[in-house]
C-alpha cells in the first residue's frame, strides 16, 4: 500500500491494470474452493456483479476495486498434478526485499512510538520479496500451485489465471476471509505465529482478541443486530511448519446487504491491517517500501446462483508481475506489530512464515527445495474446522 491506497473502505476504480510488456498464451481458469472454471464469460471491477448470476473468482488487492471475473464452465476437480519440469522458477538467492532486516526492524520501533502515542494498537508491518524468473518457456502460475498443493497443504491453496488482465496468481492462504451461506457470514482471523503450539507468547493471543473483535465490528456494521458471534477464540491450528492461532468470527446479514455493502465493511481484511483499521492503514503507507499488490488482499470465489462464497485473505500468495518485460515473481510477508513486539523477533516470524514456500517456488523441477511434491504432508491441518462452503 502506498499514500494512495485504502483508508479503511473499498476504493473502487483507484488505478489503471498494470500495462503488460507482453500478454502470455495461457487461456483464463481459477482454480479455487476445489473447482476448475474456464470459459471465460466477462470481467468487471463491479462489485454489484457479485450478486447477479454465474460462478465468479475474485481478487482484491491495494490497486483498486476487486477484480470480477465470471466463468462458464465450472466443475469439481482433483489437486492440480505436479508435472516435473514445468515450473522453473527463480534461484534461491535471487530473491530481494523491499525492507531488508535493518529497515524492518526499524519499522517495528516505529509502529511502537505510534502505539505509544496512542495512534494505533497493532499494526501488520509486511515486505514484499521479489526475483526475476529465468530465461526459458513463459511461466505457468498453474504449476506453481500444483507444487503449492503438494509441497504445503493449505485450506484456501488455488490459482486465478487471467494473463489478459495483469491476474497471475498462486495462492496457498490459510485464512479466511468471507465466506458466505445465503446471509450467513463468517471470518476466520490468524493472528499468531509460533514453530509449535507451546511456542506461543501471551502476545500472540492478545494480538488475535484484537483482530477478532475488529472483524467483529467490521462486521456488524452489515449484520443484523445482537447476530455477530465469536464461536471459536485463539484456536491452534498446524499447518506445514508452523502453527496459527484462528479465531472464528460469525454473524447474519441484514437483509439486502450485497456484496458491494460487505466488502465496503469488511475490506481490507483486519488480520492484515491493524487496529484501528483507518489509523493502522495510515501507518502502513508511512512505513512499507512496496506497493502490496494482491497480497493481502482477498482471492476467492463467489457461487451468485447458490448463494455461497468462499474469500480468502490472499497471504502465502505469489503472483507474477509481466510489466517490467521479463517475468517477476513476488511473494509477501509480515507480522502483528503490538507493544510488546521485538523486532528480531517479528523479523524472524516473516522469514520462518516465507522460507518454506520460498523454497517450494525456488524448485526449478518440484524435486528438490526443502519440499516433498510425491503427494506427503508432513504435517497434518484438521480437517474437523473445514469450512461447510468448501
Amino acid at each position: 500500500m502506498n499514500s494512495s491506497g485504502f483508508t479503511g473502505q473499498l476504493k473502487l476504480g483507484t488505478r489503471q491494470p498494470p500495462r503488460l510488456a507482453r500478454v502470455p498464451d495461457f487461456s483464463p481458469m481459477a482454480r479455487l474452493g476445489g473447482f476448475l472454471a474456464t470459459g471465460l464469460r466477462d470481467v468487471t471491477r463491479d462489485p454489484a456483479a457479485l450478486d447477479s448470476t454465474g460462478w465468479w473468482a475474485v481478487v482484491a488487492g491495494d490497486d483498486g476495486a476487486p477484480l470480477c471475473a465470471r466463468f462458464a464452465d465450472v466443475r469439481p476437480a482433483p489437486p492440480p498434478a505436479v508435472v516435473p519440469g514445468r515450473w522453473r522458477g527463480p534461484h534461491r538467492d535471487a530473491w530481494s526485499s523491499s525492507l531488508d532486516r535493518a529497515a524492518y526492524m526499524a519499522g517495528v520501533t516505529r509502529v511502537r512510538e505510534h502505539i505509544a502515542a496512542g495512534t494505533v494498537y497493532q499494526v501488520n508491518l509486511c515486505r514484499v520479496l521479489s526475483a526475476p524468473l529465468p530465461p526459458g518457456p513463459e511461466p505457468d502460475i498453474d504449476a506453481l500451485t500444483a507444487l503449492l498443493a503438494h509441497g504445503h497443504d493449505a485450506r484456501h491453496a488455488g490459482t486465478v489465471r487471467l494473463p489478459a488482465h495483469g491476474v497471475e496468481i498462486a495462492t496457498a492462504s490459510p485464512e479466511l476471509f468471507l465466506g458466505r451461506r445465503g446471509d450467513l457470514v463468517e471470518s476466520g482471523p490468524i493472528k499468531g505465529t509460533a514453530r509449535t503450539a507451546d511456542a506461543f507468547l501471551p502476545k500472540d493471543r492478545a494480538e488475535n482478541v484484537m483482530i477478532a473483535d475488529l472483524v467483529r465490528n467490521d462486521l456488524g456494521r452489515v449484520c443484523a443486530p445482537g447476530s455477530v458471534t465469536v464461536p471459536g477464540l485463539c484456536v491452534p491450528e498446524p499447518y506445514p511448519g508452523l502453527v496459527h492461532l484462528v479465531s472464528t468470527v460469525a454473524g447474519r446479514l441484514t437483509p439486502g446487504a450485497g456484496w458491494p455493502a460487505l466488502l465496503d465493511a469488511a475490506f481490507p481484511p483486519g488480520s492484515v491491517t491493524g487496529a484501528p483499521k483507518s489509523s493502522a492503514l495510515r501507518v502502513i503507507a508511512e512505513l512499507e517500501t512496496a506497493p502490496r499488490g494482491p497480497y493481502c488482499g482477498a482471492v476467492g470465489w463467489v457461487d451468485a446462483d447458490r448463494g455461497t462464497a468462499g474469500l480468502a485473505v490472499a497471504i502465502r500468495t505469489f503472483w507474477l508481475d509481466r510489466s517490467a518485460g521479463t517475468p517477476v515473481l513476488r511473494f509477501g510477508a509480515g507480522a502483528g506489530i503490538t507493544w510488546d513486539s521485538d523486532p528480531a523477533g517479528e523479523w524472524a516470524e516473516t522469514e520462518l512464515k516465507a522460507a518454506r514456500l520460498l523454497a517450494i517456488a525456488s524448485a526449478p523441477d518440484g524435486t528438490d527445495g526443502g519440499a516433498r511434491v510425491d503427494g506427503h504432508r508432513d504435517e497434518q491441518r484438521d480437517e474437523s474446522r473445514e469450512p461447510s462452503w468448501r
